[in-house]
């Protein structure tokens, strides 16, 4: 039983500030050897904060921390690992073009008479990756492994690195259901290695599958440490949120029953796209929610990236009666379709630029006269965009990199929403976010629909295509395997479509 382990971790009344902010405000963590622990809250509520003291990033103002028995306090990561701490966050730092065995042994490699014994690399390399049953080719480039193996690989390596304590840093929002289980078994053999990790992810069925107890921060306090199998998941949400949580769990949306005799917005006909995609073959209608489920692969994203213009194809696309074809995003734009993309951080946000900056850059030119910006006219535009989507932030000039994820997310849809689109493709649109944030752009994204605006939705978590759309579209493989509507939208019929089609 976990009370009968020894406590290897031990953060106690942990405080720290930055710039006047009480990041944490006498935050305590306890983890016990061998055990998986959940490290849970919204965004913003100070996970990030804390796990980067433990790692040496920061320096905590007050409070102790034991590890291992003894009382440490880490100034650098180095130390951190070398007292057998591991971070593994989900954007690993990797050099694609080298081999696996390369990246394992960077900075590290094993030499004979000064040059690389390539031989015994490769083989310790093996030994490492198979001591997690893990079996793949090592000379392969570490690019061309999915992000779950390469995940699987950076945990082995800190297996091998003789790692006490793993750290889990929403290792698995980039994954899909197959990958996300293929490393929760890596997880459970890593307990059964006495092992212990911290779990931090927003899933709730993954802390529920693997975890024993769970640690809740909110506002950068300590809310409480509970046995997970005595806290019912609704529990935890409310803890989470600090609100009763059932209007969120329980949401389901309203269907529009007289969506199907609305107008067909968007006709795709014969779609092909390189390899990606075969024949592709869909309807959207006004105002409607058209969700697109499939596994990775699968040809969710570039079905969104065709329709904004972002990728050549083949085949017939109609919008509004007409056909068209697409050379750039600008020419979609021009007909009022518009894309929030999958990886937010990467193609959607300007880090350095302001939250104002971000929301209007793509109407400049709108809200300028003789080169100049409106800043007047710009300012009441995304103070209304600030307040409808209830964007949390101390004021519009703040840089948007400093925002959570939630609210980066709201300021890109508060972008779209200004190019006044008839048609808005959120692929991905609740990745990385916290339960609380998910439920609000869930809602706005009724509230869109609801205004008349047709929605295209692509997502991997099968219980929000479920809760929000009014069709489905089921793809696999670059080909669309089925189409689900209203009541019949459920987790279970689509894992069964994409199955079935599998099997075919």
């Amino acid at each position: 039983m976990s009370e009968e382990k020894r406590v290897l971790l031990e953060m106690r009344d942990i405080c720290k500030s930055f710039i006047g902010v009480n990041a944490l405000k006498g935050v305590d963590l306890v983890v016990r050897e061998g055990e998986v622990h959940a490290l849970e809250g919204e965004n913003g509520a100070g996970k990030s904060v804390l796990i980067k003291i433990l790692t040496g990033i920061y320096q905590k103002d007050a409070g102790t921390i034991r590890f291992d028995g003894k009382e440490v306090n880490f100034t650098s990561p180095a130390q951190a690992q070398e007292a057998g701490i591991r971070p593994i966050y989900q954007e690993l730092t990797i050099c694609p073009m080298l081999s696996v065995a390369e990246n394992m042994f960077m900075g590290n490699e094993i030499k004979k008479r000064g040059l690389i014994d390539w031989r015994a690399t490769y083989k310790r390399a093996e030994e490492i990756l198979q001591s997690v049953n893990l079996n793949i080719d090592v000379r392969q480039p570490m690019g061309q492994l999915s992000a779950a193996m390469q995940q699987m690989v950076a945990i082995a390596m800190a297996v091998s690195l003789d790692a006490k304590l793993i750290i889990m840093d929403e290792a698995t929002s980039s994954l899909d259901d197959k990958e996300v289980q293929s490393l929760l078994n890596i997880v459970k053999e890593l307990q059964k290695k006495n092992i212990a990790i911290i779990f931090i992810t927003h899933r709730m069925n993954e802390i529920y599958e693997v975890c024993e107890r769970c640690t809740v921060l909110k506002d950068g306090e300590f809310i409480g440490c509970y046995d997970l199998d005595k806290l019912p998941k609704l529990e935890l949400i409310s803890k989470m949120v600090g609100r009763d949580a059932s209007t969120i769990v329980n949401f389901k949306k309203q269907y529009n029953s007289d969506i199907e005799s609305n107008e067909v917005i968007c006709e795709f006909k014969n779609v092909a796209q390189g390899l990606r995609l075969k024949n592709i073959e869909f309807e959207l209608k006004k105002g409607e929610v058209l969700g697109f489920a499939g596994l990775l692969g699968s040809g969710r994203t570039e079905t969104g990236e065709v329709l904004f213009g972002i990728r050549k194809y083949t085949g017939s696309i109609t919008v509004k009666g007409k056909e068209v074809h697409y050379a750039n995003a600008g020419q979609a734009m021009k007909d009022n379709i518009v894309l929030c993309p999958e990886e937010r951080k990467r193609d959607a946000i300007f880090p350095d630029m302001s939250i104002e900056d971000n929301i209007t850059i793509p109407i400049m030119n709108k809200i300028s006269r003789l080169g100049f910006i409106d800043r007047k006219k710009q300012a009441e535009l995304v103070d209304k965009y600030i307040q409808m989507l209830k964007i949390k932030t101390p004021n519009k000039e703040q840089l948007i990199k400093f925002l959570s994820g939630g609210n980066q997310q709201k300021c890109i849809i508060a972008r779209a929403m200004c190019c006044d689109p008839e048609i808005i493709i959120l692929d991905e649109p609740t990745r990385g976010i916290d339960v609380g944030a998910k439920y609000e752009i869930e809602m706005l994204i009724q509230d869109i629909a609801k205004s008349g605006i047709s929605v295209i939705m692509i997502s991997s978590i099968l219980e929000e295509l479920e809760r929000d759309c009014d069709r489905v579209v089921i793809m696999r493989e670059g080909i669309v395997v089925g189409e689900l509507l209203h009541e019949d939208i459920t987790e279970e019929n689509i894992i069964h479509t994409i199955s079935e089609a599998h099997t075919n």
